[in-house]
């Protein structure tokens, strides 16, 4: 009977593992939730489609709610009648303020609800994430065949907001605790696969589309439909396959560290999540993180025009052309465009990379000298694109951009890493979910001063291919301050740290057990892990991660031809 009790399932109690456990039965959980939610990256896919929904008694596409808009208020004007109106399309500019609704929501539920999670478990948190994002797709879909935008707002951009942020760091502190020999691969891993949800999100939800369109009917509630049921397939079992270990669990042969001065910078006590945001290690660690993300963020949206514009016809092998002629060749254009996609696949792949590698490396490096490292190197990239896009030297501007994407990818990797490192273990979920906070920050930051800039140069009558140069030594100047707020972290005062008491008390909120205490009970642990469990396991989530970057790799090939 305990089986249809859910909240008995989903109680904490109910994930504590027991020795026996398979601790690397945990990652491949936090990918199948992650692989889920990364699909946010990708739903410019569907912004072509919904634009041409609606159709006239011509067969042609009706005019958009903001037909005619000439100024930025003017679009404003027209996304406020597309929110309810059944007789207009929508614009890319109506249906993008849900790629923003995204990552404002993600960093402000994981600042109001990860102390919830510390206390009730990643179980219940995966659970309510997969209800969250799955269930927002639906509405979403509701929203698409009614024509309503406010839907599709309150569907995947609120609601599934909060999936995001739910999601996105269900398993941190499972994960750093499961591995405190490796932090950083352990959360390399997960996070991995929230860079990796569009590959494999972005190809489905197009071939989907293409199944169930029709001359009226573009396909996109449908996909929506059969996106939210498979993605509840893999976030479900993701969610009740999470364990956490037993107080006192420790890896075989592993002791921790001693607090040596090479490791002055590893917590050895725990900081309450009330007393995070009072230290200047939180605030230094959240400018990092912000300046880190807005340097790339706003960048790598918009790779595929910065790179049509900068080298114009010189990407089809006519150097003479520019943009403002390729432009007017529909022909040249379209190959231009395909060689623009291929960039974007291309550091997509670096992104997805730089989570695992960075963070990996962060374990043997140490998480200060692995940021400075992003912050100098990011530096001498972003001015190296700069002097390759005057050089016209296209191997050297993408080789720029996929180390910036890697640095990109890898500073969301090493962040949970570099906080259980300042704060311990204890809290670093909810402290985490606050520091995103930076995320949401930086999601604005980013991209306001990269299109601002350039929209800025083009009304300047600037040439397309000298727009960007000052807008690399801005984000240059963004990482010197990242930079600046590295070099002053320093560990956090002792008064910070819980006491012993306190920490016990924390352990008794939070429903932990000691090894101990875990032996012998009869719910759902698993003593002894079958081998071919953590085969299987790693193969749901590897394989579909495999078609993802099978598919971006024949897209980026269009560069080396």
């Amino acid at each position: 009977m305990g089986f249809f009790r859910l909240p008995d399932l989903l109680a904490k109690e109910r994930t504590i593992a027991d020795a026996g456990f398979n601790r690397w039965l945990v990652p491949p959980a936090a990918l199948a939730i992650h692989l889920c939610i990364g699909m946010a990256y990708g739903f410019s896919v569907f912004w072509k489609p919904l634009g041409g929904a609606l159709l006239g008694p011509d067969g042609a596409p009706l005019p958009s709610c903001a037909a005619g808009a000439a100024s930025f208020g003017d679009k404003l004007a027209g996304t406020a009648r597309a929110l309810f109106a059944t007789d207009c399309n929508w614009t890319q500019f109506d249906l993008g303020w849900m790629y923003t609704l995204f990552f404002v929501v993600l960093g402000c539920s994981a600042a109001i609800w990860g102390g919830w999670l510390e206390r009730s478990g990643p179980r219940k948190a995966g659970f309510v994430s997969a209800v969250c994002w799955c269930g927002g797709l639906l509405i979403s879909a509701l929203g698409v065949y009614e024509h309503q935008l406010w839907l599709m707002w309150l569907g995947s951009g609120m609601i599934g907001g909060i999936g995001l942020g739910l999601g996105y760091i269900s398993p941190v502190s499972t994960l750093i605790k499961w591995f405190p020999d490796r932090r950083g691969m352990a959360t390399g891993m997960a996070i991995m696969g929230f860079g990796g949800g569009a590959m494999i999100g972005s190809p489905l939800s197009t071939l989907l589309m293409s199944k169930f369109a029709t001359p009226g009917d573009p396909g996109v509630w449908q996909t929506f439909v059969t996106l939210a049921a498979i993605y509840a397939v893999f976030m479900f079992a993701g969610a009740f396959s999470y364990r956490v270990p037993a107080t006192g669990w420790k890896p075989a042969g592993w002791e921790p560290p001693e607090p040596t001065a090479s490791k002055s910078m590893i917590a050895m006590h725990h900081v309450h999540l009330k007393n995070a945001h009072k230290t200047p290690q939180f605030w230094l660690l959240w400018v990092i993180l912000c300046m880190n993300v807005s340097a790339g963020i706003g960048i790598i949206g918009a790779a595929s025009p910065m790179m049509q514009e900068t080298f114009g016809g010189a990407l089809i092998g006519q150097p003479d052309i520019g943009f403002a002629e390729l432009k007017q060749n529909p022909d040249l254009l379209k190959g231009a465009v395909a060689i623009g996609a291929g960039f974007v696949g291309l550091i997509s792949l670096f992104n997805i990379a730089g989570r695992f590698v960075w963070a990996s490396s962060s374990d043997k490096l140490g998480r200060r000298p692995t940021y400075l490292i992003f912050f100098v190197l990011g530096i001498v990239m972003y001015v190296l694109a700069s002097v390759a896009a005057g050089w016209k030297s296209l191997a050297i501007f993408v080789a720029c951009f996929c180390v910036i994407a890697s640095m990109y990818g890898g500073g969301f990797a090493t962040i949970p890493a570099y906080l259980a490192d300042m704060f311990g273990t204890q809290f670093v979920g909810a402290i985490h979910g606050r520091l995103l906070t930076a995320w949401s920050t930086a999601g604005i930051l980013g991209p306001v001063v990269v299109n601002y800039m350039h929209d800025i140069r083009l009304e300047q009558q600037v040439p397309f291919d000298q727009i960007y140069g000052p807008i690399f030594y801005v984000l240059a100047a963004m990482l010197v301050v990242g930079f600046l707020a590295n070099l002053l972290v320093r560990p956090v005062a002792d008064h910070y740290f819980m006491s012993d008491a306190e920490l016990a008390e924390e352990k008794k909120l939070a429903h932990e057990k000691t090894l101990a205490t875990t032996s012998g009970q009869a719910s759902d642990q698993v003593k002894e892990s079958n081998p071919a469990i953590p085969v299987l396991a790693w193969m749901a989530v590897g394989i579909p991660l495999a078609y993802g970057i099978w598919v971006t790799l024949q897209k980026s090939a269009v560069l080396f031809k």
